[in-house]
């Protein structure tokens, strides 16, 4: 394996730097999460741009410092070249095509997805293919069966939002802070999760061979539930026993919220595992760090299933899972045609999964 690698991530609101030495291992990882946002309870995406401008060089200087080398040890520089924030993803496309084009050592553009394939590599390294993957995170939620490195079949997509934008504007509605997945979680802790009956989009498809969006995801649903929910608490003149309002009603609500978005992306990975064959199952992307979707997982796959799942460090967005995707495209000699940042760009090696005829 070649090393060591400097990975750069800029695809959202973090600012990360990390380097791989040779065998895969982590030598460093410095991870900036943008504090602007706070005051928005979401992404801007201008002043996303505009910090990672800022913070590049000096992550950059921290991760080299840990790892205790320098720029001139560095043998290839591999940097997420999306999907993304477009304004974000140039700043750290620019800064490495720069960097790698002065130290003359390859530049090696990552699927942000892939990386996110790769990050519980770096502490297990058992998690590897054949797996069923779970991908959620604030942009993305995607089905994706891994036979083996570079090859994967997309079972199903989110159709609208995806998993981690639904908690962080639930989080919102609630008056949680930003973002919103860990404080959906802490509050969700002392509610009651039966307390609303939420929807659960495209959950009735599961288990059903050939069901339209039997795979897919759907929270905008989900979503619009909780909003009309609120509307009606905040609709309250005065707050009584029998009506709390939002604020006795928020840990409730948060609950209710989660047990529903968990119920689905465990229902359907968990046909996805049945599908397949195969009861091993990868989960990356910052949600994936939910304690309770990892539960409801581990528990529906049994005692001969298998579930993988990196530190919340190496599941939100960060520079360590794209050196490492970075290392298998420069061993892999093949870069996925990822030359430029693209907001949008389908996974290197992805197609449609057709399930295999049964025999008569």
């Amino acid at each position: 394996m070649i090393g060591p690698v400097l990975g750069i991530e800029t695809t959202c609101d973090e600012t990360s730097a990390a380097v791989l030495d040779s065998r895969g291992a982590i030598a460093s990882l410095v991870i900036h999460s943008q504090d602007v946002h706070r005051l928005h309870g979401g992404v801007v995406p201008e002043l996303a741009a505009r910090d990672h401008l800022r913070r590049i060089e000096p992550v950059v200087d921290a991760a080299l410092r840990e790892a205790e080398i320098d720029r001139l040890d560095l043998q290839a520089v591999a940097v997420a070249a999306g999907p993304g924030l477009v304004g974000a993803l140039l700043v750290g496309v620019a800064w490495s095509r720069a960097t790698a084009y002065a130290l003359d050592v390859p530049l090696v553009p990552v699927h942000h997805m892939e990386g996110h394939l790769f990050g519980p590599v770096l502490e297990n390294p058992d998690a590897v293919p054949p797996f069923v993957a779970l991908l959620v995170s604030g942009g993305h939620t995607m089905l994706t069966w891994v036979p083996e490195w570079g090859r994967y079949f997309l079972l199903g997509q989110t159709r609208d939002d995806a998993a981690g934008e639904a908690f962080d504007k639930v989080g919102k509605l609630l008056g949680l802070s930003y973002p919103g997945g860990p404080a959906v979680e802490a509050a969700a802790a002392g509610g009651d999760p039966r307390r609303y009956a939420f929807p659960r989009p495209l959950a009735a498809a599961s288990g059903k061979p050939g069901a339209p969006g039997r795979f897919d995801f759907s929270f905008s649903g989900l979503k619009t539930a909780v909003v009309r929910a609120v509307n009606r608490l905040e609709g309250d003149a005065a707050p009584t026993d029998n009506s709390a309002g939002l604020s006795g009603e928020r840990a409730h609500m948060a609950a209710s919220f989660q047990e529903a978005a968990v119920d689905v992306l465990a229902r359907k990975t968990l046909d996805a595992v049945d599908a397949v064959g195969c009861r091993r199952v990868l989960i990356g992307g910052g949600v994936s760090a939910n304690r309770a979707i990892r539960a409801r997982i581990l528990d529906g796959l049994g005692p001969r299933g298998r579930l993988f799942a990196g530190s919340p460090r190496v599941s939100m967005d960060n520079g360590a899972m794209i050196a490492r995707a970075g290392q298998f495209r420069l061993e892999l000699g093949d870069f996925g045609g990822m030359n430029e940042a693209a907001a949008s760009a389908p996974l290197p090696g992805m197609v449609p999964w057709e399930p295999s005829p049964r025999p008569n």
